[in-house]
């Protein structure tokens, strides 16, 4: 096989790969309750967080941080009213540790 025909397979093999839905995790903040109070949760209870609102939050893709943003509220179109997260810095997306 020639390098034409292997570049191509692996821009087909790439692109295939660019529909595959993954999964991001916006962690907004953390709490560390002692284990009697948690043992006391019940519905309506308040679970205190190590963030405020205006603080950045983290988006991870598993346990790799991607990026850092800030939530916003969409406040047009469709979702108009639903949570969303404004990127303020996107980490190299390149392969780990490369």
């Amino acid at each position: 096989m020639d390098n034409l025909s292997q570049n191509a397979d692996i821009r087909k093999t790439k692109a295939a790969f660019t529909h595959v839905p993954i999964e991001i995790m916006v962690s907004v903040g953390r709490a560390r309750p002692l284990v009697r109070d948690l043992l006391q949760l019940e519905e309506g209870s308040v679970l205190l967080l190590d963030k405020r609102v205006e603080d950045l939050v983290e988006l991870y893709v598993g346990d790799r941080l991607i990026g850092m943003g800030v939530l916003e509220i969409a406040e047009t179109g469709e979702q108009q009213g639903q949570l969303c997260v404004r990127l303020i810095d996107v980490n190299d997306l390149g392969p780990a540790g490369a």
